[in-house]
């Protein structure tokens, strides 16, 4: 499921914010942060279901070693945890690669395991690296295991960002005032949400038609350096307003909830 998907616009969306401003209108408030929380695992879920096992894993894991660090702040903890996040990133992404490796320069026959990389798996890991090493610096401080897996997988986010920090987001849960419905949070939302969308839909995809006649056609046929300039020039286009408007989206729909997220960047191809 994307954002721009039909099935997430006009089933997934409204559904989960029906149900968080109906909660959080009820003295049950704490049941619209689990209704966040499901709707998040429910949307990564959507791709495969398995792999939402892995991501409670990582999450609760990391979870006890950042309790680990507040009691003891050792750095053989930091270090375990860190070895921890690196091993299973590196297990999902480069053992076949390794294996591939191998057989070409041993020329053996090593059985390639074809292992599917989890959906934003750099994503969660290096966010969760960056929350044990603000504990460890007493950055941050320990929240609700509730609190913690919604910074880590609050959909908005989760799977193009922008990458936030634990204190960036974690206090916004905790806060008395949230969550409540906010007339202006929906509709200035609403608005960043569209502008994203307008960007991905009209502009990026647009211009990948552009980009996609050159370098789909590399082969056999040379493009000429007129033709490789304007498919280089439209890609780099392509990809700055495919990813900002993936960034926007992600704010505004975290605005929606009541959720501030930071600009992902102001200024990248510099």
């Amino acid at each position: 499921m994307v954002f721009t998907s039909l099935e997430f616009l006009l089933i997934f969306l409204p559904i989960v914010l029906l149900l968080f401003y109906f909660f959080s209108k009820t003295k049950y408030t704490n049941t619209s942060l689990f209704i966040l929380l499901s709707a998040s695992l429910i949307f990564y879920g959507w791709w495969k279901w398995e792999y939402v096992f892995l991501l409670l894993i990582s999450i609760t894991t990391n979870y006890c070693f950042g309790r680990a660090l507040l009691k003891y702040r050792k750095l053989w903890v930091i270090a375990l945890g860190i070895s921890f996040n690196i091993f299973l990133l590196g297990y999902f992404k480069y053992v076949d690669f390794l294996i591939n490796s191998i057989n070409s320069i041993f020329i053996a026959s090593v059985p390639v395991q074809g292992i599917l990389l989890p959906l934003a798996i750099s994503f969660y890991t290096f966010q969760q690296i960056a929350y044990l090493i603000d504990i460890y610096r007493g950055e941050t401080k320990q929240t609700k295991f509730s609190n913690y897996a919604l910074f880590v997988c609050f959909f908005p986010q989760f799977i193009a960002g922008p990458i936030v920090h634990h204190k960036e987001t974690v206090p916004q849960f905790e806060n008395k005032g949230f969550p409540k419905w906010s007339k202006k949070d929906f509709f200035v939302g609403a608005t960043i949400f569209a502008i994203g969308f307008n960007k991905k839909v009209i502009i990026a995809d647009s211009i990948a038609i552009i980009a996609n006649q050159v370098f789909d056609n590399l082969h056999p046929n040379e493009p000429s350096f007129f033709e490789a300039w304007c498919g280089a020039i439209a890609y780099s286009f392509q990809i700055y307003f495919d990813f900002s408007g993936y960034s926007d989206m992600a704010i505004g729909l975290a605005r929606m909830f009541g959720i501030k997220l930071p600009i992902n960047f102001h200024s990248p191809y510099k």
